[in-house]
This record gives structure tokens, sequence and C-alpha cells, in this order.
């Protein structure tokens, strides 16, 4: 994965504004989370799953409440598994 500058993330961002799936893709593995947040609720499941995974691997438990309040059993999964 190359390491993108911000010229690259807002150039990527309005690619990916305009529709193109390869931007939105790109966007999902390299973007920051206000990124996945915005592609999340226009509906992008890959989007969602980027969030869970991240918010897992940091244990965010605020982030995972607001991924399962919003409907992911993923996110209710691994929250339940950090609960013990």
């Amino acid at each position: 994965m190359t390491e993108r500058t911000p010229s690259d993330l807002t150039a990527l961002r309005a690619r990916a504004a305009g529709g193109d799936q390869d931007a939105i893709d790109e966007l999902v593995e390299q973007g920051t989370v206000d990124d996945l947040r915005s592609l999340a609720a226009a509906g992008n499941s890959d989007a969602v799953d980027m969030l869970v995974e991240r918010a897992g691997e940091r244990e965010d438990r605020d982030e995972l409440q607001r991924l399962a309040a919003g409907g992911s059993q993923d996110a209710a999964d691994i929250l339940e598994e950090l609960d013990g």
C-alpha cells in the first residue's frame, strides 16, 4: 500500500465523489476514519467493514457501539468478545 499525501487524498475524494468506483475502493483501504464514515453513511458496506476492523484493532468501544447501533452485527460481536 502506497502512503498517500494530503493532496493525493483530496484528489481521491474528488474522484470518489464523482462516482469513480476505483477511487471509492482506494478510499476504503487508505482513507481516514472520516472518509470511511462518509462512505458508510452513503451505504458502502465495505467502508462499514473497514470501520469495524479498525475499531476492533484499537478496541475502540465508542466506535464499535456506534457501528453496532447502526446495525453492524460484526461490531456487536466484537463488543461482546471485548466484554468477555
